[in-house]
């Protein structure tokens, strides 16, 4: 079938591969640093409890099978290794069967950690790396040419997920269709970035011209993806040109990474395609097979597209093969931040030696400046700032994150940047309160050196012994 194959998209396909591999060596090392902590035997969320209670055919995962926290690490380092292979280009010297499966790997693996990881895997970025890792599985190696039906699936997910979080936006909150959602975001963001105060210090004007471009970007020039070229590599680069904006801005896991990633696979880039034999019609019929059944299972995420009631971030189905996606349907005018801090004393009051615990990304110490962690995805993090938006976000983890450290908990405690309290001599007692926290103006940030400004709210959790310390907050 001469239509079948689009060998002018070799080098897109080429590149393509080589960063997804990348983000996916990211995702698993992720995984691999920080999962004894969450959902380790000994975790917050322990996977053991989860699937004694999750069957196989809502939640398909190896782990399903068999889990020990040494058999978790092999699976997230063969993840990483698996990776970095394909991120050098490994499958480009197998056979076409035996790339299909290389790629396959990663899939299967991190499908596996995603459908275990509960509450700490929650995030629309994970099914989207399924979805898309898992349309990489038929894209083909350097001896046959890219496949188009895959080639347009690539762009039908670019589709979904940039119209998808344009909808949700207009539909949303109504600051997105006043132009002035940009006067809070940067402030109130889940993770800011080092750049990220500069942004919100931008000229309201500005801002309002950032809105009115997103909308473009996200409502009309997606569907330019699907018109002949050079007017989709125009559409696609434009995309990638919006997501570099917001990877400056804040950090957002590897979501502006995997975007950046999807728009590579519409451009088509001036090369001379090496010659490459036919494809072999297993092939052809594996890869049309496969595509009709993604079209076919696309109707559930059009249908939340054009409904008054659109979600965002669903997965449809347990192998996360189609999804919806979007972001940031609310932005919050307030930012509020969990402070966690304990004591060492034996009977605690207000005037008590309270002693805060540092957090790698979220804001803490207002005098600490944000860094850059993305696509790195410090999960912790990102939960605190739901537990902040409300205790019920917090209500299946929040007391076992206190008991681990009353308990000096190691692997916790390598999640943090820092804790107060020497190894030998953990907290007697801990407390979380909650502040609200604002960018500091340019003249506080000369006099007094913070980038944040914090004012007490409320009391979050109560000071809370080791034999208190599951109790909700």
């Amino acid at each position: 079938m001469g239509w079948f194959t689009a060998p002018d998209y070799w080098l897109s396909r080429l590149v393509f591969q080589r960063a997804l591999a990348g983000v996916y060596l990211v995702a698993f090392l992720t995984a691999a640093v920080q999962f004894r902590a969450l959902i380790g035997e000994r975790g917050m969320l322990p996977v053991p409890r989860f699937v004694a209670r999750a069957p196989f055919r809502r939640a398909p995962s190896v782990f399903q099978l068999h889990y020990t926290d040494r058999f978790f690490a092999a699976c997230a380092w063969t993840g990483c290794a698996v990776s970095a292979a394909l991120a050098a280009g490994l499958d480009s010297h197998l056979p076409l069967w035996a790339a299909m499966l290389l790629w396959a790997v990663p899939w299967v693996l991190y499908l596996s950690i995603v459908n275990v990881g509960q509450t700490w895997y929650g995030f629309g970025w994970e099914s989207l790396l399924l979805e898309v890792g898992f349309l990489a599985v038929f894209l083909g190696n350097d001896t046959v040419a890219p496949p188009v039906v895959v080639l347009f699936l690539l762009r039908w997910v670019l589709f979904r997920v940039e119209f998808g979080a344009g909808l949700i936006k207009l539909r949303g909150d109504a600051c997105w269709r006043k132009l002035t959602c940009l006067d809070f975001h940067h402030e109130t963001q889940p993770m800011p970035g080092p750049l990220s105060w500069f942004f919100h210090h931008l000229p309201r004007p500005l801002h309002r011209i950032e809105v009115a471009a997103n909308h473009v970007t996200q409502l009309l020039v997606p569907v330019l993806l699907f018109t002949p070229q050079p007017v989709a590599t125009a559409a696609a680069s434009l995309m990638i040109a919006t997501q570099l904006w917001l990877v400056l801005s804040g950090n957002f896991s590897w979501l502006n990474w995997i975007t950046i990633v999807l728009a590579v696979s519409a451009i088509r880039f001036p090369h001379t395609p090496p010659p490459t034999a036919g494809p072999p019609l297993w092939y052809e019929v594996t890869v049309i097979a496969v595509a009709a059944l993604l079209l076919w299972l696309s109707h559930r995420p059009v249908r939340n597209m054009v409904s008054r009631r659109q979600i965002m971030n669903r997965s449809f189905d347990p192998l996360h093969l189609v999804n919806t996606y979007g972001a940031f349907g609310t932005v919050g005018r307030i930012r509020h931040e969990v402070v966690v801090e304990g004591t060492a004393d034996a009977v605690p009051h207000e005037e008590s030696g309270w002693r805060e615990y540092e957090f790698r990304g979220k804001p803490g110490d207002p005098r600490r400046w944000p860094r850059q962690f993305a696509p790195y995805h410090l999960r912790l993090d990102w939960m605190m700032w739901f537990a902040a938006l409300s205790p019920g976000y917090a209500e299946p983890w929040f007391g076992a994150l206190v008991e681990r450290l009353l308990e000096n908990d190691r692997d916790t405690l390598r999640l943090l940047r820092r804790s107060p309290f020497p190894p030998d001599a953990p907290p007697r007692y801990i407390r979380a309160r909650l502040f609200r926290y604002r960018y500091t103006t340019w003249r506080e940030l000369r006099e007094t050196g913070a980038c944040w400004e914090r004012t007490f709210v409320r009391e979050y959790l109560p000071p809370t012994r080791l034999a208190r310390a599951a109790q909700r907050p």
